[in-house]
C-alpha cells in the first residue's frame, strides 16, 4: 500500500529572503510615518521610504488596515505583558484604573490612530479588529476581577470601556497632553466605573 504524503498545503513556503526584506523595510518605513505623519499618511510615500514599489507594498499588505495591524504587533505584545504585571502588583481597582490609563496613553502614540480602530467596528473584515481584541480581552480580564473584588460596576462592559479609552485617547492627541494631564483627563472620565451601589 502506498504511503501518504502530506500535503504540500499543510505548511506554508517559508518567505525568500529578498521578499522578507522588502516587508520588513515596509514595516519600519511605516512605523517611522505612523509617528512622523499619523495613520493616514500615504501608502505611496511608505513604498518610497521602504524602496520598494507599490506592488510590492500591496502584495504584502493589500489595505491600510492590513499594514496598520501589522505595523501594532510589537505595541500590542507590550500592553499585553503590562496588563499581566498590573493584575499582579496591584490591587483590582488600581489595576484596571492604570490599565484604562495605559491603554489611553498608548493608542495616542500615533495620530488618527484612535479613528482607525473606531473606523474598524464597521468593517467586521479589518485587520485592525483582530489586534484590537486582545487589548479589549485583557480589558475585560481586568475589569471582571475589579467586579468580583466589588469595586467595579457591574452596569458597564469591557467594550464600553474599550471604547472610551479609544475617544480618551482622540482627546488626549488633539489637545497634546502630556502625561500628567492625560492621567487626570482618565481619571475623571472613568470615575463612574469605581461606584459600586452599596
Amino acid at each position: 500500500m502506498a504511503s501518504v504524503r502530506p500535503s504540500a498545503a499543510a505548511a506554508p513556503r517559508p518567505m525568500r529572503a529578498d521578499a522578507q526584506r522588502n516587508r520588513e523595510a515596509i514595516l519600519a518605513a511605516a512605523r517611522d510615518t505612523f509617528e512622523e505623519e499619523g495613520v493616514l499618511a500615504s501608502l505611496d510615500g511608505i513604498a518610497l521610504r521602504a524602496g520598494v514599489g507599490n506592488a510590492t507594498l500591496y502584495r504584502n499588505f493589500p489595505t491600510r488596515a492590513d499594514l496598520l495591524a501589522a505595523v501594532m504587533v510589537d505595541k500590542i505584545a507590550g500592553m499585553l505583558a503590562l496588563a499581566g504585571k498590573l493584575a499582579g502588583t496591584l490591587d483590582a481597582r488600581e489595576a484596571l484604573a492604570e490599565w484604562l490609563f495605559q491603554l489611553t496613553w498608548a493608542l495616542r502614540i500615533w495620530h488618527d490612530l484612535p479613528y482607525c480602530i473606531a473606523s474598524a467596528q464597521c468593517d467586521p473584515a479589518s485587520s485592525i479588529n483582530a489586534a484590537s481584541a486582545q487589548m479589549l480581552a485583557e480589558t475585560g480580564r481586568l475589569l471582571e476581577r475589579a467586579r468580583e473584588a466589588g469595586m467595579a460596576s457591574s452596569a458597564v462592559t469591557a467594550a464600553e470601556l474599550f471604547e472610551l479609552a479609544t475617544i480618551l485617547s482622540w482627546g488626549v492627541d488633539r489637545y497634546g497632553d502630556d502625561e500628567a494631564a492625560a492621567r487626570r483627563r482618565v481619571a475623571m472620565a472613568i470615575a463612574g466605573v469605581f461606584q459600586v451601589p452599596a
